[in-house]
C-alpha cells in the first residue's frame, strides 16, 4: 500500500483495514488464497477506504462501525479491478503481474467473485438496511458502466455525454460511496451527508480523467502498467474524443483508434497526434472544474483539521502521476 501524507490522520487506521483484509480473504483453497493475497500485496493508494474513514472523521470516528464499511468498499473495487483486467487482457498493474497474467482468466474471475462475496459478508455484518441498498444500486450501475465500455470499443463515433455515462459508473459512483457511506454510519445530518457524497462525486470524475490522461502522458515506471492502454482496447477517453474534435484533419486519427490491431509504432502515433490538439490541455481544464466543484461542496462541512485534509486530496488528485 503506497502510503500518502495526506492520511496522516487515518495512516493507524488504514493499516489496521490492510491487516484485516488480509485476513478475511483467507481461505482453505490455496490457488483462491494465493490470488486474493497477491491483488492484496500489489498495494495501491487505498483510497476508498481512505474517503470512508475521513468522512467518519467528521462525526466522532465510530472507527469499529466504519472497519467494515471501508472493507468492503475496498474488496468491490478490488473485485472490479480483477475482471476489468481479465476483459481488458491487462498483464501488469501497479507494477505488478496481474492475476490474469499469473494465474490465468478462470482463477481471475473465480478470484473476482469471491472478493465480490466476502464483501457481501462484510455488509451484512454492518446491518444498515441503507448501506446495503446503496452499495447494491452502486455495484449494478458499475457493470452497467462495464458493459457500455465494452459495447462502444473502437467507436469513435461516442459523444461526450456517452463518456461521462460511463466514467460516472466506473469510478465516480464508488468514490462518492466512500464518502457517503462514512458519513452515513457515524450519523452525520442529511445534508452533509449529501455533501460528502457530491465532493465524492465529482473527485471521482476528476480521478477517471486524469487516469485517461496518464494512459497517454505518463511515465510507465510511475504509473505502474504501460501506456497507451486505451488505445490499444479500443476504449475512447476523453483525450481522444476532444482530440478528434479539435484535429484540423481528423481523418488520419480517426482511421488509428478505429484499428484493432496498432502496432507500438501506431500507438505512438495516435498519442503524438492527440497531444498535438491540445486536447490533454481541455481535459485537465474539465479536471480542474470537478476539483473546484468538489472543493466547493465541502463549505457545507464542519471547519476542522479533516476538511483541509479533503482539499489536499483534491488537490492531489488533480497533480497525481499514478
Amino acid at each position: 500500500m503506497k502510503q500518502l501524507w495526506l492520511f496522516n490522520q487515518i495512516n493507524s487506521d488504514l493499516q489496521r483495514v490492510e491487516k484485516e483484509l488480509t485476513k478475511f480473504v483467507e481461505t482453505g483453497y490455496p490457488i483462491l488464497q494465493d490470488s486474493a493475497v497477491h491483488l492484496l500485496a500489489a498495494g495501491g493508494k487505498r483510497l476508498r477506504p481512505a474517503f470512508t474513514l475521513l468522512a467518519g472523521k467528521f462525526y466522532g470516528y465510530p472507527v469499529e462501525r466504519l472497519m467494515p464499511v471501508a472493507m468492503a468498499l475496498e474488496l468491490i473495487h478490488m473485485s472490479s479491478l480483477v475482471h476489468d483486467d481479465v476483459v481488458d487482457a491487462s498483464m501488469t498493474r501497479r507494477g505488478r503481474e496481474t492475476v490474469k497474467a499469473k494465474w490465468g482468466n478462470i482463477v481471475s474471475v473465480e478470484t473476482g467473485d469471491y472478493l465480490l462475496a466476502k464483501s457481501l459478508v462484510l455488509i451484512s455484518e454492518i446491518d444498515h438496511p441503507e448501506v446495503s441498498r446503496i452499495l447494491a444500486e452502486i455495484s449494478v450501475e458499475m457493470c452497467q458502466g462495464e458493459i457500455q465500455q465494452i459495447k462502444c470499443t473502437f467507436d469513435v463515433e461516442q459523444t461526450l455525454k456517452q463518456y461521462y455515462y460511463r466514467i460516472k459508473r466506473k469510478t465516480a459512483l464508488l468514490i462518492s460511496a466512500c464518502c457517503k457511506l462514512g458519513a452515513l454510519v457515524s450519523g452525520a445530518p442529511k445534508h452533509q451527508i449529501w455533501a460528502l457524497g457530491a465532493y465524492g462525486h465529482s473527485l471521482g470524475m476528476a480521478f477517471q480523467i486524469v487516469d485517461d490522461v496518464l494512459d497517454i502522458t505518463a511515465k510507465p515506471s510511475e504509473f505502474g502498467k504501460p501506456i497507451g492502454g486505451d488505445l490499444r482496447q479500443g476504449i475512447m477517453t476523453l483525450p481522444m474524443i476532444l482530440a478528434l474534435k479539435l484535429s484540423p484533419e481528423p481523418s488520419r486519427l480517426k482511421s488509428l483508434l478505429k484499428k484493432t490491431d496498432k502496432t507500438d509504432d501506431e500507438v505512438w502515433e495516435t498519442i503524438d497526434i492527440i497531444k498535438s490538439t491540445g486536447a490533454i490541455d481541455q481535459s485537465m481544464q474539465l479536471v480542474d472544474l470537478y476539483i473546484e466543484k468538489a472543493k466547493k461542496r465541502l463549505s457545507d462541512l464542519p471547519k476542522i483539521p479533516t476538511r483541509k485534509a479533503l482539499e489536499d486530496l483534491a488537490e492531489f488528485i488533480r497533480t497525481r502521476k499514478f
